[in-house]
Formats: structure tokens, C-alpha cells, sequence
């Protein structure tokens, strides 16, 4: 009865406001609020940024044989020991790429329609450099679709994914079926295209004498104005200098065994596209003599200006102040969870300081010291057992004789390493996880390197022209690698002797080439993919990670024993990534990848 009282109370109340049951407006905003609000319209261009198809952490590493993960609940361990499935990707790029795509096709059919300054002119060079952005951009999605789901079908068709480029409204035909892996190629080209005409090569500011020729053929006088547009205040958005190393990497991806014989790029095409890049920096002799540990380098990164690169960078993530990264990946004793393992795999791929593989008898390779006189890189990416880490230089011990803390292999669950190694490599020594005295640095993500790039280059010049030959270029795939190889301290003592007695054995440059990429770009989230576009044989596909067990023996010698710590399970499908199995049941038009 109370209740009925209350209730007989509120309705004058409630008969009062006519709407009170009725459904209030929406608050959604319609596409065309943006046209005289630029800070709205840039709002599509921003959330294309925050889908960038890039990790910071090695994700896909441990899904291959240079890493294993500790934490047992990973989706990447999953995957790489059996449970990937079309409905358990954890490599999918489909709905966030598609996403990115949707905000970027919305944006570049109503740029022009924008008012983005009162002054034409501006207003113009807001128009060509905001579109570019989103060219750019679209480029890059495509391009992140096509390693994730391009692939052969069962029928014997090389396929990508279908291409949007007009945006999509609730009338569209969204069962459409993909298109060949060579049209969605051509259409990445045709973006790069739109964007290099439409960006300048960096961002930064100019002066009167520098405006460009067709922005003065407009009426553009001040360097003020253009600035404004395209200043150094500008930074870090995407340029026409990025757009030409996606450029690059696209053609080595289409070049790679795994697609050429439908994908319409050559290696010839693939070693240009690099070396636009690279004759933009003076070719080998532009190679950054501190690239190979761009992660470390620790006064650089913490001048670094806003938005502008140190040498070895094209693209990179913003800086942040963390210890993050050290919290996921120092062993235990630095109170760090021993995240990412490198495994013997990749340890043993590091050369001997006299650059032979340690496989080699002129390497001089001792089993029972197997760190000493190794190729510099090694104790720069991985930490092995009686090495240092952290702010006061801790000495890591990974051996079983190891009983004072948690840093022995396999000694505490989901903290210590399974392999007998940690990870040093995108890590910063100075900073402190500790509870009690907690001190982070500042970090960066390489989205692009300019290492990569040579490598790319390598890769294609030595597969298009042979390993000294140089096209139409000024250096060879030869140049590039004796030039890495230098930079790392490898082979300085009898002028790379290895590289010098495989310089004309285009087989041996290849398996070097692809061996030094492996090194300099480790945990970078690259190998993955490139056991895939290289059609590496099945059984190297599912190579088992390794590790080291290191006992100390009665004599107080050490004593190394080789480890099996897990096995891979890939498919002879498994080559190239699934479409969806949510979107195979949505549209019958779509066409599965071959096994899966």
C-alpha cells in the first residue's frame, strides 16, 4: 500500500513531461557534422591511428623457434603447439584492419568537403596532407590483411581479401568475395601512389625559399602557413618517407616464394622499392652505427625531441616512461615474471667473433665455454647464465645449482626461464621493477627500422641480381651484409673471412642473409612471417625450441645438457593464415585458404 501511495504522488509529476517515456535523440552525430568541424573529421583519421597493425611486445616470437613464453595461458603458445584454428587466431588482423579501413574510406571520400581553415590556400595543403595521411594509412591495413589472411585456396587460387574503398552503410552488400592476392597488391600500389603525391617526405620546418613549387603556383607565401600544416609540430604521423618503406616491405612480402607465382612483384621490384629508401640516406655508408641497439641506446632515446627519429628509426611509436617491459621480461631475482625465453635455437645461430657459424670447425667453438668469443649481438639480445642485468649489474644465474633465488631454469612456474635464457633485447638495464624502489625510463617501438630495410634489399638484390651484383644501383647484396656485420663486431679481425669465401654462392648468401635478418630483427615480431613467405621446409617450420640445463659438477666445472622444451605443431597449411570462420559462416561468397 506504501508503494501505491508513492506511486500516486509521482505521476502529476510524470504527466507533466510529455517525452519522460519517450526515447530521447541519439546522441550519434551524423558524417556531415564533420564538414565544419575539423577536429570531428580528424577524429576518423585519429582511430585509424590507434588500429596501427604494430606490438610492442615480441608476441609472434614465441610462436616460433627463437622463443617459448613462460606464461602457460598464452594464445601464441597455443598456437604454435597446436590449437591454432580459424576460430582461434590469435594473428587475425581482419576485424581491426577492416575497422581502420571502414574510419579511413569514411574520411577520404569527405575530406574535401571539410573546412579546415578559412584561408583556400591552408585549407588546400590540410586537404592534400590529411588525405595522404589516410592513403597512406589504408596502404599500410592492406598490407596487414594480406600477411594475416592472403593465401592459396584449394583450387589453386592466390587470394587476398576483398577491397574496400568506398565506405560501407547498413544498405552495402557486405558478402563479397575476395579479391586475387595481385589486385589487392595493385590496389596497396595505388594508395602509396596517392599518398607520395600528396606528402612531404618529413615532416619539419621550412623556410620562405622552401616552400614547395606547387604550393607557390597556388599562392603560398609563408613558410607560416605551410608550417602550420606540415611543421615539425607534425611528427610522427605518418610521411612520404614511411609510405615508401611500406612500399618496400610490400614488395619483398609479394616477391617471397610463398606468393611470387601470383602476386605479379619480382625480386628486381622488390630490391628498387628498398633502395629508394635507402639511396634517400647515402646507401651502406647511411647505415647507423649504433642501429643494432636502438632499444639501449639510452642517452638517445631520452633527448629524443617529440616526434622526431634517431638514425637507424623511419617510424616509431611515442615515447613513454615505464618499466613495463622490464616487469614482463627481467628474471625473478629483478623482480621481473621471465616472460619471453629465447631458446638454444637462436642462441646457436649467433656466429663465432670471427663471423663463421659456431657449426663450422674454422669458428673455434668450444661446447664446454659456449659464450666466449661469440658474435657481440648474442650478449646484447639474450641473457645467458653468469650474465649481468639490471640497475646494479645483478649476476643472472640460470643453472640448476642455482638455490638462492628464482632465476634457475624451470624453478618457479610462470617466472623462470624454460629455456635457460632471459631477454635482454628491448630492454633498458637502468630501470628498477622493484615494489619498493620502482623507477621506470622512457621506451620507444620501432614500427619501422632502416636495418630492416637493408636487409630487405639484401634479400632481393641477391635473389634479382646475384650476391655482388647491383642492378642499377650503387651496392650489392654483399655490401649490405659485410656492412651489418661490421657494425656488430663480427669478422673485424680477419675481414670476415666466412663472408669472404661465400660472397659469389648465391645459396650461401641467401642462408647468411636470412640468418642475419633473423638476428638483427629478432623479437621484433618479424620471423613468423618470414618462415612463411620464405616456404621454409615443414620440419623447420616446426623446428622444437630448445634449451640448456647447466649443472655444476663435483670439480666445479659446468656441465650443458640439451634440452627439448616444446614442440611445435603446424600444419602443412599453415603457411598462410585462415579467414575467419565467423565471417566463412556470414558470406557464402568468401572462399577459405586451402586446410583450413
Amino acid at each position: 500500500m506504501r508503494n501505491i501511495l508513492k506511486l500516486l504522488v509521482f505521476i502529476p509529476l510524470l504527466t507533466a513531461c510529455d517525452d519522460f517515456f519517450s526515447p530521447a535523440p541519439e546522441n550519434n552525430r551524423s558524417i556531415d557534422a564533420m564538414y565544419k568541424e575539423p577536429s570531428y573529421a580528424q577524429g576518423f583519421l585519429g582511430t585509424a591511428y590507434d588500429l596501427l597493425p604494430y606490438q610492442s611486445d615480441p608476441n609472434s616470437d614465441v610462436a616460433t623457434d627463437d622463443a617459448v613464453t613462460n606464461d602457460l595461458s598464452s594464445a601464441y603458445l597455443k598456437m604454435a603447439t597446436g590449437s591454432w584454428t580459424s576460430s582461434n587466431d590469435p594473428m587475425s588482423r581482419w576485424n581491426g584492419a577492416n575497422m581502420a579501413i571502414q574510419y579511413l574510406n569514411i574520411f577520404i571520400q569527405n575530406c574535401d568537403k571539410v573546412a579546415w581553415a578559412k584561408d583556400s590556400k591552408v585549407s588546400t595543403m590540410y586537404k592534400d596532407r590529411l588525405k595522404g595521411e589516410a592513403y597512406g594509412l589504408r596502404a599500410l591495413e592492406m598490407f596487414s590483411l594480406l600477411r594475416a589472411h592472403g593465401g592459396w585456396t584449394a583450387d589453386g587460387k592466390l587470394l587476398g581479401v576483398p577491397i574496400d574503398t568506398i565506405p560501407q552503410t547498413a544498405t552495402s552488400d557486405f558478402n563479397q568475395p575476395r579479391n586475387t592476392f595481385a589486385e589487392c597488391i595493385q590496389q596497396i600500389n595505388k594508395d602509396i601512389a596517392s599518398a607520395l603525391s600528396l606528402l612531404p617526405l618529413d615532416f619539419g620546418d621550412i623556410a620562405d625559399a622552401d616552400i614547395p613549387a606547387k604550393y607557390k603556383a597556388l599562392g603560398v607565401t609563408s613558410a607560416g602557413d605551410y608550417n602550420r600544416v606540415n611543421g615539425a609540430i607534425m611528427r610522427g604521423r605518418i610521411t612520404g618517407r614511411i609510405v615508401e618503406a611500406i612500399k618496400a616491405q610490400v614488395a619483398l612480402f609479394a616477391a617471397s616464394p610463398a606468393y611470387s607465382a601470383g602476386s605479379g612483384v619480382t625480386w628486381a621490384n622488390a630490391a628498387d622499392n628498398a633502395a629508394a629508401v635507402l639511396d634517400r640516406i647515402n646507401g651502406v655508408s647511411g647505415l647507423a652505427a649504433k642501429g643494432g641497439t636502438w632499444y639501449a641506446n639510452t642517452s638517445e632515446i631520452d633527448n629524443l625531441a617529440s616526434g622526431s627519429t634517431p638514425p637507424e628509426i623511419i617510424w616509431r611509436s611515442d615515447v613513454s616512461s615505464n618499466y613495463d617491459f622490464e616487469t614482463n621480461n627481467f628474471p625473478p631475482s629483478l623482480f621481473g615474471k621471465g616472460r619471453v625465453n629465447p631458446t638454444q635455437n637462436l642462441v646457436d645461430a649467433f656466429p663465432a667473433l670471427n663471423g663463421y657459424p659456431i657449426s663450422d670447425p674454422n669458428s673455434n667453438y668450444v661446447a664446454t665455454t659456449p659464450y666466449t668469443n661469440r658474435d657481440p649481438r648474442l650478449a646484447k639480445y639474450v641473457i645467458f647464465n653468469g650474465d649481468v642485468q639490471g640497475p646494479k649489474n645483478s649476476v643472472i644465474v640460470t643453472g640448476t645449482y642455482n638455490t638462492t633465488n628464482n632465476d634457475a631454469i624451470n624453478k618457479q612456474s610462470g617466472a623462470s626461464t624454460r629455456t635457460g635464457y632471459y631477454l635482454r633485447k628491448l630492454t633498458r638495464y637502468d630501470c628498477n621493477p622493484d615494489p619498493n624502489s620502482k623507477t621506470g625510463q622512457k621506451h620507444y617501438s620501432a614500427r619501422i627500422r632502416y636495418t630492416e630495410i637493408f636487409l630487405a634489399y639484401a634479400e632481393a638484390a641477391n635473389e634479382a641480381f646475384g650476391p655482388l651484383g647491383k642492378g642499377s644501383h650503387n651496392y650489392s647484396a654483399y655490401d649490405v651484409i659485410k656492412a651489418i656485420r661490421a657494425r656488430a663486431g663480427v669478422g673485424v679481425s680477419n675481414g670476415d673471412a666466412y663472408l669472404e669465401s661465400i660472397k659469389a654462392d648465391k645459396d650461401k648468401m641467401r642462408q647468411l642473409i636470412q640468418n642475419e635478418r633473423r638476428l638483427e630483427l629478432c623479437f621484433e615480431n618479424q620471423r613468423f612471417y618470414d618462415l612463411r613467405r620464405w616456404k621454409v621446409s615443414l620440419s623447420n617450420l616446426n623446428a622444437t625450441a630448445h634449451g640448456v640445463q647447466i649443472d655444476k659438477q663435483s670439480d666445479g666445472k659446468l656441465q650443458y645438457t640439451p634440452l627439448d622444451v616444446e614442440t611445435r605443431s603446424y600444419k602443412d597449411y599453415m603457411y598462410f593464415g585462415p579467414i575467419p570462420y565467423g565471417e566463412m559462416l556470414k558470406w557464402n561468397k568468401l572462399q577459405q585458404n586451402a586446410g583450413w
